[in-house]
């Protein structure tokens, strides 16, 4: 597995993220297993949210990996906040308080990075710079970013914290491509064309914010996956063909196809058949020529102007 390290920090992290939001309902044995899969094939970046089991999944996570402090120094650990039921809260007394039970739920004394879940419109950025200053000083959490946000959000926000935003979690799959199609078609008066967030994609590259893809194998929001699904036919020929001449699975080719882009992507892979993880994790060992990614956008149904 590639390492990568993070804007502003000198840190290792996997160049591939396990996503723990389905854990919760694992048992601690079948959890276990997934955690040592995931380290013993390199990855050490593990993503969290206080919603993610209403908080169980961060409880399975830490008793699975029996947290101590030799463990913890060895991964990277990642959870969000904002999200509550019925709306989003940006508020300083929830976020310090989320921070706080996920410590508890985690057993740390700190995250290695907090992410604001989805925009809240009520947001007081200046309420959101104070909670991670007290974040910050307390050494509760030692990075920040976003998720979802767009770049006048990210501004909006980088006005008024002292701490770099060095994240954004963004949906982006082989079939959901918008946040690179407006480059492709620039000049054109075509839906590709439309800017839906702020060119957020060049943004977070010229401001060293690392792009993290979550939902990397489904199409739509939420519909389904497009591995094998008859809505794709041209799709999964193209990868079946590729990933038989490169001796690997369609899972990982997809996730090679994303690690491919020089902006550095960090897929969140959320599987938790440990199997299946180490079929995707072959993808830190895949390079696809221009040719290919093209291809292979082109056949999930994007045209080229």
């Amino acid at each position: 597995m590639k390492h990568l390290s993070l804007p502003t920090t000198n840190l290792p992290t996997s160049e591939i993220i396990l996503g723990c939001m389905r854990i919760a309902n694992l048992s601690n044995i079948d959890a276990e297993l997934l955690l040592k899969t995931a380290l013993d094939n390199g990855i050490n970046f593990f993503d969290h949210a206080d919603i993610y089991g209403a908080g169980k999944s961060e409880e399975v996570f830490a008793k699975a990996l029996s947290m101590s402090p030799k463990v913890r120094e060895n991964i990277y650990i990642q959870t969000k906040c904002g999200i509550r039921k019925g709306y989003f809260d940006f508020s300083k007394g929830h976020i310090l308080n989320s921070v706080d039970q996920s410590l508890k739920r985690l057993k740390t004394d700190y995250v290695d990075t907090l992410l604001l879940h989805r925009p809240d419109t009520l947001v007081e950025p200046e309420e959101v710079a104070e909670a991670f200053n007290t974040l910050e000083s307390a050494g509760k959490v030692r990075h920040f970013g976003v998720s979802n946000h767009n770049s006048g959000q990210i501004e909006l926000l980088q006005r008024f914290v002292n701490q770099k935003l060095i994240i954004n979690q963004l949906q982006f799959s082989v079939t959901n491509t918008s946040m690179i199609d407006r480059g492709i078609n620039v000049n054109m008066e075509n839906p590709a064309s439309i800017d839906h967030d702020g060119g957020i994609l060049d943004y977070c590259r010229l401001h060293d914010i690392r792009i993290q893809p979550w939902s990397p194998f489904l199409f739509g929001y939420f519909e389904g996956v497009y591995l094998d699904h008859p809505k794709f036919p041209e799709l999964n020929e193209t990868l079946d063909r590729i990933a038989s001449e490169k001796g690997t699975n369609k899972s990982a080719l997809v996730i090679a196809w994303m690690l491919r882009h020089p902006a550095k992507m960090q897929p969140i892979i959320g599987t938790t058949n440990p199997q299946r993880l180490i079929h995707i994790c072959e993808a830190s060992n895949i390079t696809l020529s221009r040719q290919e990614w093209y291809e292979i956008y082109r056949t999930a149904g994007n045209v080229l102007p």
